[in-house]
């Protein structure tokens, strides 16, 4: 081996260039070691001869023990292990989440802020305003912009809850509720006037992350300075978006208002807008100060309906009216231009106040809606399901001269209801109501007359279910109309198959007789009963009810709402109208004579309870020759049709055609 040997300077210069030789060297043998190093100045630890085996003086040179060949390896990928971690680490933080914090740091100093769009106005069909927008306030907390530091954090929430006047503790559960970093605004306060804005801005402009925004909010009409809660149920409210609206539309915010109930909900598509957004530099305290960048909100589209509000307040207050003095307190009434489906007016009773949803509704006043039992916030005219009683004849004698099963002059003896082995079906009439025929059962409401029509009697071959059931859907029962109101049901119609199935029964020829009179397990909606009294009232065609008039810069839909026509021939229409003018003549609602106009009609009385008292039905259209209006009532338990719904129908139309 060799080892490097330094000569001594030459002379006293200390900056002589030094000579080093080199010799030969070898270890001990007792050392074991099997590698070479040249260095100067070894540890002790080992004796060194020269090639002569010469001692080298006193002084002896050794080399240090060395590294075994696995554990340098070992040593190695230790520390390439602890490099490859932190380039790993590196590359994480600065490529993959660069983008994240670079965010993050940037948001510390540049915010961007969302500016909710104004809703579209809803006007009636002679352009007064039935919701329009608001100014108000409202106090939002950031919860990334509040102070960490605990001692920092209890005293701001301190401050906070002064100022807003509100317990600590309800500003901790709503911090609790989130992220401490999140950006997303907390609701403090809402519907915030001027004054109190003003109040509110200068205590908490010490505060980090507590904003105060202008926003709009939605007032609804009260229609001419007068109660129309019916209105409730047409328009519907707004409220804010939930964590439900949020993952079905990736366009809101958190602090949006969407539509929840009614129009504005169904026309939530044009009456919401676009927000708009602005980029903000910010202080340390979070607070703007200076826009950087800037997007308008884009104002959502006013919509016009078909509605009339003096006709719905007028409506309203008949109704209302005859509830109270009959001490009822649940009904339905529509109003329909016939020619074309357009509703006119829509009542449900009771209704409630929609502008207390629209101010963020209290618990209390919450919870006594839901208690109620007459159920406000239920829309009986599009949601109530109810038997249709006598209602639906007009339709069952279509039915039976469109399947040539009886003609105008076709007439059976009503004696006071029909005997089927032990089972009796009886007629409303003691006695009966004599030779009738398809007129006089219309007008006389004659049960015996439908329940052979219907389901045959002897040799006389009815309907039967399945005609009954084709017949009632090309009218419009048993599905949906496609009302624009949310939540309509599709009332029932009853069929062999379904009760085989349901009740594990056959159908038997009493079920068809029930069905024919509106009776057994048929259930029907008012406007079912509206859309099928307008067919009779234009001459056969069957339109979708609805209320939307125009949408402000969006073209006309091409549609019309027409559903079918001339699935009844002009003819037979014409005989069922004569049936209908008939009750208004010399049938049951005889009543309506004294109008300034002729009218047509039709009264139903729908038992549903062996207990309670019956519903009451009434519809009819005028005038007789060219309708302008029909009108069908609903009142619940209202016992006989031909009594307080006929009583509201005819004051309204009084009214109406003498205004």
């Amino acid at each position: 081996m060799k080892i490097l040997k330094k000569n001594r300077p030459r002379g006293n210069d200390p900056f002589a260039i030094q000579e080093i030789s080199t010799r030969d060297f070898r270890l001990n043998e007792d050392r074991n070691l099997d590698w070479v190093e040249e260095n100067i100045g070894f540890d002790n630890s080992v004796e060194v001869e020269d090639q002569e085996g010469e001692a080298r003086g006193a002084r002896k040179e050794f080399l240090g023990l060395a590294l075994s060949q696995k554990r340098l390896t070992i040593f190695l990928i230790f520390i390439f292990g602890i490099l490859g971690i932190l380039f790993a680490k590196t590359v994480y933080l600065q490529i993959i989440r660069g983008g994240h914090f670079r965010e993050m740091a940037e948001g510390n100093r540049i915010r961007t802020i969302y500016t909710a769009a104004e809703r579209g106005i809803i006007y009636d069909r002679n352009s007064k305003i039935l919701v329009k927008n608001i100014p108000t306030f409202s106090l939002y907390l950031i919860p990334t912009d509040f102070p960490k530091d605990d001692e920092a954090r209890i005293g701001a929430i301190a401050h906070l809850a002064e100022v807003i006047k509100v317990p600590p503790l309800e500003i901790e559960e709503k911090l609790g509720e989130v992220s401490s970093y999140s950006f997303s605004p907390i609701v403090l306060r809402e519907n915030i006037d001027y004054e109190e804005a003003i109040r509110l801005k200068v205590e908490s402009a010490s505060l980090s992350g507590v904003e105060l925004k202008l926003e709009s909010r939605r007032k609804y009409s009260k229609g001419d300075d007068d109660s129309v809660q019916s209105l409730s149920h047409i328009l519907g409210y707004v409220g804010k978006v939930n964590k439900e609206d949020l993952e079905q539309h990736e366009d809101y915010n958190s602090t949006d208002f969407i539509g929840k109930t009614g129009l504005e909900l169904f026309y939530e598509k044009f009456l919401r807008g676009q927000n708009g957004k602005k980029q903000v530099e910010v202080d340390a305290l979070s607070k703007e100060k200076s826009v950087i960048a800037k997007e308008d909100p884009v104002r959502g589209k006013n919509i016009t309906l078909t509605l009339d509000v003096d006709l719905q307040k007028k409506l309203e207050e008949i109704t209302a009216k005859h509830l109270k003095a009959a001490k009822k307190s649940r009904a339905a009434a529509i109003i329909l231009d016939p020619n074309n489906g357009k509703i006119l007016s829509m009542v449900s009773l009771p209704a409630f106040d929609n502008n207390l949803f629209a101010l963020g509704i209290s618990s209390k006043d919450y919870e006594s809606l839901i208690s109620d039992s007459d159920n406000p916030l239920f829309n009986r005219a599009i949601m109530g399901e109810y038997p249709s009683g006598s209602t639906i004849k007009p339709v069952i004698a279509a039915a039976a001269l469109e399947e040539g099963i009886i003609n105008r002059n076709t007439s059976f003896l009503s004696v006071g209801g029909l005997r089927i082995s032990s089972w009796f079906f009886p007629d409303w009439l003691a006695g009966g109501h004599g030779l009738t025929n398809v007129t006089k059962a219309i007008a006389d409401s004659v049960n015996t007359f439908f329940y052979i029509i219907g389901g045959g009697y002897d040799n006389f071959e009815g309907l039967g279910v399945s005609k009954i059931v084709k017949y009632a859907e090309l009218f419009g029962f048993g599905k949906k109309l496609g009302i624009d109101l949310p939540n309509e049901a599709e009332g029932f119609l009853p069929s062999e198959e379904w009760k085989e199935k349901a009740k594990g029964e056959q159908w038997y020829i009493g079920d068809t007789y029930h069905l024919a009179i509106g009776q057994g397990d048929l259930l029907v909606t008012p406007f079912q009963i509206a859309a099928a009294t307008a067919v009779f009232a234009n001459g056969g065609t069957l339109y979708t009810p609805h209320f939307l008039g125009a949408v402000e810069s969006v073209p006309p839909p091409a549609e019309n709402y027409l559903i079918r026509e001339n699935f009844i021939s002009k003819e037979n229409i014409e005989i069922v109208r004569s049936g209908m003018r008939q009750t208004v003549t010399s049938g049951s609602a005889e009543r309506m004579l004294d109008l300034p106009v002729t009218s047509a009609a039709k009264t139903g009385t729908a038992q549903w309870s062996t207990t309670k008292p019956p519903h009451a039905w009434f519809t009819a259209f005028a005038p007789f020759t060219d309708p302008e209006i029909s009108i069908t009532v609903l009142v619940e338990e209202g016992e006989e049709g031909s009594r307080i719904a006929l009583d509201i129908a005819r004051e309204f139309m009084m009214w109406y055609f003498t205004r």
